[in-house]
């Protein structure tokens, strides 16, 4: 067999979901339930993962747990043909650390975030790209501002996609000006047919996926959304690819932003977002409860009640 081309897989367009973090009661790391995850996502059809990122919650790495979280993931994967990303973060020497961590244990990307790199110009963002693109190659991540991120133009994009390190960039502002300043800079880049852009915007998926601009269209998803009914989400990928012109697509993407409502707790600013994932998972029999690092993160008031709503409402969203 001919070994596993992850870059071309990439650039097809595959489904990647943001991998949460499984614990128990003492919010202490469920092993067996993390495992269960992967497997859960290597089973629905995805083509890859997406390990230490937002939804994976960010404080992993406060408690130790980058590299455990890492390492239960890539042995889950072990012998699958999937793309296997590390989410690294953090000022320069953090950022090669996690970079050269999950080089280690085999990844073959990463999910590099500027989040932390507020104060810095874009002259300074590309050298820290550049110098964490010589451990692995990288994915570009735009961050929306409510969460944390900060604004990109797209002379950033220009640049960052010029980089030869870069296959691929998760485009998630929730913004649509900022959306096209991101495929505006890649077209102008030169490299456009050589980097892979997938949706993080979980209030335009469908959208984002049947929209072309400058003859770009994203691939597939690196998303949040995407950790939930997994097999669904598959599933409304392949049909978006044999025919992305289909009308019943407005449809679909209107349901499917009306849902992640509910889960990412839109009408309390994201606050219970990770919380959301957790519930989704738990009544899909993969998590034991919703527990989160942080003890006064969870579902806000009212939400249990819009993801019973949207459930009820929309059960051609769900797993079979």
């Amino acid at each position: 067999m001919a070994p596993f081309d992850w870059r071309r897989r990439l650039r097809e367009g595959v489904v990647i979901p943001a991998h949460p973090l499984a614990l128990t009661s003492a919010r202490k790391l469920d092993e067996r339930r993390q495992r269960g995850l992967t497997r859960y996502y290597l089973d629905a059809g995805a083509g890859g993962i997406a390990v230490g990122v937002h939804t994976t919650q960010f404080a992993i790495r406060e408690h130790g747990l980058y590299e455990p979280v890492l390492a239960l993931a890539r042995e889950e994967a072990g012998g699958h043909a999937v793309v296997k990303i590390a989410g690294v973060c953090g000022a320069r020497a953090q950022a090669l650390g996690e970079a050269e961590c999950a080089a280690r244990l085999g990844y073959d990307a990463v999910l590099l975030s500027l989040a932390s790199l507020a104060g810095s110009t874009t002259d300074e963002l590309i050298a820290h790209a550049r110098a964490v693109g010589e451990v692995l190659p990288l994915v570009g991540f735009y961050l929306q501002p409510a969460v944390g991120g900060r604004v990109l133009d797209a002379d950033f994009w220009r640049r960052f996609a010029s980089l030869d390190s870069v296959v691929a960039i998760k485009i998630a502002p929730f913004n649509r000006y900022h959306t096209l300043d991101v495929l505006r800079g890649v077209a102008e880049s030169g490299r456009a047919a050589e980097i892979a852009l997938y949706s993080g915007n979980d209030d335009h998926i469908v959208l984002d996926l049947v929209t072309t601009f400058h003859g770009l269209r994203m691939v597939g998803g690196l998303l949040g959304q995407w950790a939930v009914w997994t097999r669904r989400a598959v599933a409304t990928l392949e049909a978006i690819h044999r025919n992305p012109d289909a009308p019943e697509w407005l449809e679909t993407a209107a349901r499917l932003t009306d849902a992640n409502g509910a889960i990412f707790d839109v009408a309390n600013g994201f606050r219970g977002s990770i919380a959301g994932v957790h519930e989704v998972l738990r009544r899909q029999g993969l998590l034991d409860g919703i527990w989160c690092l942080d003890p006064d993160a969870g579902l806000s008031p009212g939400q249990a009640r819009e993801i019973d709503r949207v459930s009820d409402a929309y059960p051609e969203l769900m797993d079979p």
